[in-house]
């Protein structure tokens, strides 16, 4: 049987996971119900946060997929898959032409030699400008400096919904074959007789976890045969060799993982039984065989502290609270989060490094689903210090938004050092193209949706390092914090919530230091939340007036993060997310304020 491999990749919500549902129900191997978004975080999001390995049959031919993440935070994930693979299929929505992470991908694979088959999705949207995508997809290779053979691409047009594609967009269709057809036709067999005789070489670009065979690699088998028993030579990426013996081999069918006794050169499969096996090493059956080149991952752009929650309401929800228990959690986790780093050497608190704050968040809100407890600090961008030079990573945005709310975003922007590239208008909608240190970019989210009423979109990509911008204006407002501990009451709440927007509802538990809102005037206050009314026996409708609260702003881990002080921490348990001060009590502050001085 032959294989063929691709990727499908494309900017976030442009319909990867959708088209692939539809490959794999055309071709019967899944029904109706199922999604490839199976993790219950990326149901509710609506987004892909971890690539996924799937396969069709289709006349004959195995046809391995993999399904990627299209978020800048998850471009780790895309990177070393690029390497594994001989074709992409690049998405663009018919509407949104190309976006941020449309360029990042497609520039990884340009740089590979890979040719892509770009598919023109969402036709049938009432605002889709097929002509106008086509061009800017054109001019997007170009600027990407693809050679003369990757221009010549092959275009589908596509509705992944309803699992229709096209040739041409006059041509009448039902189903996907125009699509699958294309991909016989124009991605070459993964294997020929030549490497099937070969001895065996494979390489890992992704990881997977199993709580009994251990950490396992998902290979792309290169030459040779593999099969379990295999004394195999692992190559790490220094030149260092080792030994392993593979234990177990899955191949992908459909969604899901067939073991099996032989696996070829070209297939994609999971193996399980080398220890501590990691992405871009090669699996070799002897030293003496050429190592293949290895991958190299992006750097972590921003970091925070994970410490363990030493709050007065601390233990109360979770189950795992202690340090060893936060420390084993990240070491699983960085098994198979290969854009993760941490640092453990500390013995209060363990320094992660993440791809952005939806990268971190993700792991957070895992983390509190599980049980854990725990708090974090503000994140901070990572500075790098080369040729007397302090570098720090810039990102370029791409904001969509109605054209009379462009100023006020421009204004903010450039308040956070953003330099305006690029602004194109039609239809009364304003595309505004920025580069931008991430320092401007953390905290910004919570602002744009207020400021664009909800009706913007903004996406953005890491770009580089580059020289250090300056002071970036970031937060205006102070915080409200809670003076006492108890019930914050709505009599209380009624009366401060003229002072800023609140954070919390009424009959609420809060503590001393805990921050229950933000003060518009930039200064932090201390308040008393649980405060009630003075009860008398006499009433006159006059003097009683209704009390009517505005509904808070209430927190979750994004807008937690993104509004989080560097003297603040975020607390994080199972049922709540609360914003609490470092220091609990005002003497405190003011002594560590006075030391800092």
């Amino acid at each position: 049987m032959e294989i063929r491999n691709i990727a499908i990749i494309a900017h976030v919500d442009h319909g990867k996971t959708t088209l692939t549902d539809a490959l794999l129900r055309q071709t019967n191997m899944i029904d109706d119900s199922f999604s490839m978004d199976s993790n219950d975080l990326e149901k509710e999001r609506g987004i892909t946060i971890y690539s996924k390995n799937t396969s069709v049959l289709y006349k004959d031919t195995k046809i391995n997929i993999i399904d990627t993440p299209g978020h800048a935070d998850f471009s780790s994930e895309v990177e070393r898959i690029l390497r594994s693979i001989d074709c992409v299929l690049l998405l663009v929505d018919a509407q949104e032409g190309p976006m941020p992470q449309t360029k990042f991908v497609l520039k990884k694979s340009l740089e590979l030699g890979l040719k892509p088959i770009v598919v023109i999705n969402k036709i049938d949207k009432p605002a889709a400008n097929v002509p106008e995508v086509e061009e800017m997809v054109y001019e997007l290779f170009l600027d990407l400096g693809a050679n003369d053979e990757q221009l010549d691409f092959t275009t589908i047009y596509a509705i992944g919904k309803q699992g229709i594609a096209k040739l041409k967009m006059t041509d009448e269709s039902s189903d996907l074959k125009p699509l699958l057809d294309t991909i016989l036709e124009k991605v070459h067999v993964a294997s020929d007789a030549e490497d099937l005789n070969q001895p065996l070489l494979a390489q890992p670009f992704n990881l997977a976890y199993d709580n009994f065979l251990g950490r396992m690699a998902i290979c792309r088998i290169y030459q040779g045969t593999m099969k379990p028993g295999q004394d195999v030579v692992v190559r790490d990426l220094d030149g260092k060799t080792r030994n392993g013996r593979i234990v177990k081999i899955f191949t992908f069918f459909g969604p899901i993982r067939k073991e099996t006794e032989e696996a070829v050169a070209g297939d994609v499969v999971l193996v399980a039984g080398i220890a501590n096996i990691n992405i871009g090493e090669t699996i070799s059956l002897n030293a003496e065989q050429e190592p293949l080149p290895a991958i190299k991952i992006d750097e972590p752009t921003i970091s925070l502290n994970f410490l363990v929650n030493n709050s007065p309401f601390a233990g109360q929800d979770g189950k795992f609270v202690t340090n060893r228990q936060i420390k084993e959690r990240l070491e699983k986790e960085l098994e198979v989060n290969v854009g993760l780093r941490v640092d453990f050497s500390s013995a209060d608190h363990y320094k992660v490094y993440g791809r952005g704050e939806l990268h971190i968040a993700i792991l957070l809100e895992n983390m509190r689903r599980e049980g854990y407890e725990l708090q974090v600090s503000q994140p901070q961008v990572i500075i790098k210090h080369e040729n007397d030079k302090k570098l720090e990573p810039f990102e370029e945005a791409i904001i969509d938004v109605p054209s009379d709310m462009a100023g006020v975003v421009i204004e903010k922007l450039s308040k956070r050092k953003g330099l305006l590239m690029e602004i194109k208008n039609h239809n009364n909608q304003s595309r505004l193209v920025f580069e931008i240190p991430t320092r401007g970019l953390l905290g910004y989210l919570n602002e744009f949706i207020v400021d664009t009423r909800g009706e913007g979109i903004l996406c953005s990509r890491f770009v580089d390092f580059k020289e250090y911008a300056g002071e970036v204006e970031r937060r205006a407002t102070g915080s409200m914090v809670s003076m006492i501990t108890g019930k914050a009451l709505a009599y209380s709440l009624w009366s401060l919530e003229e002072r800023g927007v609140l954070y919390i509802d009424p009959n609420t538990m809060v503590y001393e230091g805990m921050v229950i809102g933000n003060v518009a005037k930039g200064d932090d206050m201390s308040v008393n939340p649980i405060k009630g009314k003075k009860l008398t026996n006499v009433r006159a409708s006059g003097s009683d007036e209704a009390i009517r609260l505005t509904p808070p702003y209430l927190l979750t881990l994004e807008k937690g993060l993104g509004l989080i002080s560097e003297d603040e921490y975020l607390e994080i348990t199972p049922k709540n997310i609360r914003l609490r001060k470092q220091f609990l009590t005002e003497n405190d502050r003011i002594r560590s304020m006075r030391k800092g001085a």
